[in-house]
């Protein structure tokens, strides 16, 4: 797998009115972080509608399961995304992780109000604050979520000084 075109998937999914909330390591970075990610997360509506616009944007771009061995079954369509949940992709594009609930923030309309449109990567993508940044990152608990929080607390105080 090549490296993830994060500039492509944005503007695939902006373009095709996929409503979903961005978190995760280009959240991060999206607030000044200086960490490197290798894949795109987002936390995506699950209404019918929204389903199928993302099932029919991302399919041309071979999604797969992630870590799991190839050849095993898998079609990625509207059907599949509305009986599942969570998704770790692998896709032409690179890595994609779309979740239905993220621990500590819940689900794309939990997070609505915590969220904002920022400029990245020349896209206009609703993004997670990075007040809820954080509070994503201690809920997740993960080692390197929790080697995360230092920096984007100071991120936090910087912006908070400049108020």
């Amino acid at each position: 797998m090549s490296e993830t075109r994060f500039d492509a998937i944005l503007a695939l999914f902006s373009n095709a009115g996929v409503d979903c909330i961005l978190i995760g390591g280009l959240a991060a970075i999206a607030h000044g972080t200086a960490r490197a990610t290798y894949d795109i997360d987002f936390v995506y509506s699950r209404s019918p509608a929204n389903i199928a616009r993302l099932a029919a944007c991302l399919s041309p771009y071979q999604p797969y399961l992630r870590d799991i061995p190839v050849g095993l079954p898998f079609k990625f369509d509207a059907r599949t995304i509305q009986a599942g949940l969570n998704f770790t992709l692998t896709t032409s594009l690179g890595d994609v992780d779309l979740l239905g609930e993220v621990t500590g923030g819940g689900t794309f309309e939990n997070l609505l109000p915590h969220s904002e449109i920022l400029k990245i990567l020349n896209v206009s993508v609703r993004c997670v604050t990075l007040e809820k940044l954080i509070d994503l990152k201690r809920a997740a608990g993960r080692p390197k979520d929790l080697e995360a929080i230092a920096e984007l607390i100071a991120l936090q105080e910087e912006r908070d000084k400049l108020r």
